[in-house]
């Protein structure tokens, strides 16, 4: 047998080597049992792929010529060479020319492989045959190996290399065209001969799924029927200083686009912005491509882009494309929340990107998957910087999808870059247009000036912002500014959002060197804030709260002794389920600086004293001026409010992306005092009836007091005055058809013996309490979101309370309440 010796299988591998010149490894024999395989891109005489599999305490290996292809129909001759040692799996680095095999090698995949049930490698290999399954990080499923007869004098052993055929089948070059990094740093072939490497570690070992019949029956007998899954809130990235250290990240390219959500099933597809909006339409060829897909439904997070003639994503040649060259427009996708009607935001990220991968192994047209390397994020931080690239994203392995900005994802950016509002403009002295435009971004509730951009546009792109700004021409400023730096300005309503780069920021807020990059429509200017890097050492490894909280032990539930610090706490447990509906929210506040039992009261602005915690948006009150409306997006936003006295949060039924659409109806049912907790839930009951016979689908969550919220999601198209006429109507209605029972009076007098439909939560500017909310009342009860088979069983609206935060969160994992809160409908008519 090739490269192999009774006495040492390793001898041949030596005789080959001089391990003074040299830096792969001299190598030993390794305790039989281990599994390791890994693929080595090599580019010596002429380029091939180094297949090895370890058996028998050392590495068998194939030199395969054109690489693995994952096309049944491929049959790719596979060399059979010296085996090596099982340290040689880890190997990365240039081999010297004058040296045996010299030229540049690269590891281009690991993982760990298994036999076919019942076959012993160790026999079948030397009669010719191996029958496996790979679980690697690029090269997974069923494969085989076969020897051919040699032909004449052949002393060498040719064998083929053939993928079977099951669900991770693809095209010939799916995996070598697309793959073109070393699959644990990050780098080219061209990066590894400069030297720009080092000791290769391996990532973390792809979880292996039994290859058993059962498992590929059910793999190939999905159900093609189903429907796309509703809109979820996304995972955001908090901004930090420097990429953080050590295997448990992952680190990924940070691509410039429009952050889209992909959802398809039963032959169709929706894709939505970060905050909701239906963008289907401007993503057709995406949509079009991930129905395709072989899944009976699907939820993938991602990044719409334009990739360059230099290679990279452009924001730039996205904002061309999606005017005239819409099939331009590709999708990388990093995330898959939900797959065949399985909710997946509970697994760990490695696991869900493990089914992304499989999930879109046959490639499509426009369907790019994100690649990720395990550790070493600050040489890909670097080495991306040197590129010109626009950053990292690192995320925790082992982190579940929580919808919101917990920490567990990361951005660092290579450029300075941001959106800023554009309030003005400065007119040009040679031609029709404009010198440069005058950015705004908001604080402490109010736009203030952050300076102007006079750089990176075209002809085409001016004579489009002039026609944009022109009919928002006002006569006042939009900002205080400096009368030297804007003198001449033209002032507009502040509608527009740019996205601009820039080298520094003054003192005094002000950019320096900046470069416009293009609009950004699916950002509304009331949420365009300035991002601080955040130290990444407080989060790499985090306290129960980077917040401190003083008094603790303040009584602030007098009756049960509950304390500040045990309310911070419970906040702080819970702030992973309640954010994905409290985040990226205007809220108000019930703060109660005292305790419950003294004086409370609303708080909805912010005077400056909230901290870094809590953010700002501005909103346009009846009068035309703004108000700062405060918001929050973090565990530390919400314990920074208590530490302010806060017990409740309630919410808009809109984001702080769009205001001014809402995406929830809430029908609040307030019982009459006397009236029985059964009767609350019988009104529910028949409310829900009524709104799924329009199409709605509602979920009931009990409020901590008395009553039950009745909640339509809604996708963020309908805007307040037809939100508010149809909850209006609704509540007539209901009242109307029965008077004993129902009410849409708001006069206390009217309510005796009925049940209140609250129709005015969905009205701009009004709130409702927030799931997972504790209430200023008796007890410490929460919000809690519920399914209607569980309202059927309670005796009361305040069954939980901030001591149970470990038994809400195992609640919110549970099967029947992973998709509360989710559907994708919009306003009917009535």
């Amino acid at each position: 047998m090739t490269g192999s010796s009774s006495s040492d299988p390793l001898a041949k591998y030596r005789e080959k080597r001089d391990f003074a010149k040299t830096a792969e490894p001299e190598g030993r024999i390794a305790k039989a049992g281990g599994n390791r395989f890994v693929v080595q891109k090599h580019a010596a005489s002429r380029l091939h792929y180094d297949l090895r599999l370890e058996l028998d305490g050392v590495l068998k290996s194939w030199a395969v010529t054109r690489g693995p292809s994952i096309n049944p129909d491929d049959k790719r001759l596979a060399v059979r060479t010296e085996d090596h040692p099982v340290e040689y799996a880890t190997f990365e680095g240039t081999i010297p020319k004058s040296e045996y095999g010299g030229g540049t090698m690269m590891l281009w995949d690991t993982g760990t492989w298994e036999p076919l049930a019942g076959k012993d490698p160790s026999k079948t290999l030397p009669e010719g045959h191996l029958h496996f399954f790979l679980h690697g990080h690029r090269l997974k499923g069923e494969w085989m190996l076969f020897r051919l007869k040699p032909r004449g004098k052949e002393k060498g052993e040719n064998w083929i290399l053939r993928k079977v055929t099951d669900d991770q089948v693809g095209g010939s070059e799916d995996l070598v065209g697309t793959h073109l990094t070393g699959v644990v740093s990050g780098l080219t072939m061209e990066q590894i001969a400069a030297g720009e490497g080092g000791k290769s570690r391996a990532p973390a070992t792809p979880t292996a799924k039994p290859a058993t019949k059962a498992a590929k029956a059910r793999a190939t007998s999905r159900k093609k029927a189903g429907s796309p899954p509703p809109f979820q809130p996304v995972q955001l990235a908090t901004l930090v200083d420097h990429v953080p250290a050590g295997n448990a990240w992952l680190h990924e390219m940070k691509y410039d686009g429009y952050r889209t959500l992909v959802a398809v099933g039963g032959g169709t597809g929706r894709a939505y912005t970060r905050s909701g909006l239906d963008w289907t339409d401007k993503f057709a060829g995406i949509v079009a491509d991930a129905a395709k897909l072989d899944a009976s439904s699907a939820l993938i997070d991602g990044e719409a882009v334009v990739v360059d003639a230099d290679g990279k994503t452009n924001f730039q040649a996205l904002q061309a494309a999606l005017k005239g060259d819409p099939d331009a427009i590709l999708y990388y996708a990093f995330d898959l929340l939900a797959l065949d009607g399985e909710d997946l935001t509970g697994l760990p990220l490695s696991e869900r990107k493990a089914k992304l991968a499989a999930l879109l192994a046959g490639g499509t047209d426009r369907i790019r998957y994100s690649d990720h390397i395990a550790g070493r994020g600050e040489e890909l931080f670097e080495t991306f910087c040197a590129e010109g690239l626009e950053g990292v994203i690192s995320k925790r392995a082992d982190a579940r999808y929580a919808g919101s900005r917990s920490g567990s994802w990361l951005k660092t950016k290579c450029i300075q870059r941001q959106e800023f509002v554009i309030v003005g403009w400065l007119p040009s002295d040679k031609q029709r247009g404009f010198k440069s435009l005058l950015l705004g971004v908001n604080e402490d509730g109010h736009l203030r000036y952050a300076g102007k951009v006079g750089t990176g546009y075209t002809g085409e792109e001016i004579d489009k912002l002039m026609d944009l700004m022109t009919p928002l021409a006002v006569t006042k400023p939009t900002v205080a500014a400096p009368r030297t730096a804007v003198r001449g300005a033209r002032w507009i309503k502040p509608q527009l959002v740019a996205e601009v780069a820039f080298m520094e920021v003054t003192s005094d807020g002000v950019l320096r060197h900046s470069s416009y990059l293009g609009l950004r429509q699916d950002k509304r200017p009331e949420a365009v804030v300035v991002e601080k890097p955040a130290p990444v050492a407080k989060l790499e490894a985090p306290e129960p709260s980077v917040v401190r909280v003083t008094n603790r032990e303040r009584v602030i539930f007098p009756e049960s002794a509950i304390t500040k610090g045990q309310l911070a706490d419970y906040y702080q447990a819970v702030s992973g389920i309640m954010l994905p509906w409290c985040g990226s929210r205007p809220i108000s506040l019930v703060r109660c600086p005292q305790g419950r039992g003294k004086k409370c009261f609303f708080q909805k602005h912010d005077a400056g004293s909230f901290g870094d915690h809590v953010h700002h948006v501005g909103i346009a009150e009846k009068d035309g001026h703004d108000e700062p409306y405060l918001f929050v997006d973090d565990a530390e936003g919400l314990v920074t409010c208590v530490q302010m006295g806060t017990i409740e949060f309630h919410g808009w039924g809109a984001r702080i992306e769009d205001v001014e659409k809402a995406d929830r109806l809430v029908f609040d049912l307030d019982p009459d005092e006397g009236l029985d907790f059964k009767d609350v839930i019988s009104a529910a009951l028949h409310v829900r009836d009524v709104l799924a016979q329009m199409g709605l689908e509602t979920f009931p969550m009990v409020t901590g007091g008395k009553g039950v919220h009745v909640i339509a999601p809604l996708t963020p198209k309908a805007e307040w005055p037809a939100v508010k006429d149809f909850a209006h109507r609704l509540a007539i209605v209901l009242a109307q058809s029965e008077p004993d029972r129902f009410t849409a009076a708001l006069a206390k007098a009217k309510r005796t013996g009925r049940i209140f439909i609250d129709y005015l939560r969905n009205q701009r500017g009004a709130t409702a309490v927030m799931p997972y909310s504790a209430r200023a009342r008796e007890g410490a009860p929460v919000a809690v979101p519920i399914t209607w088979k569980e309202l059927g069983k309670l005796d009361r609206a305040s069954g939980w309370h901030i001591g149970d935060a470990g038994a809400l969160l195992k609640r919110a994992a549970s099967k029947d309440l992973v998709g509360w809160g989710r559907a994708d409908q919009i306003l009917p008519d009535l």
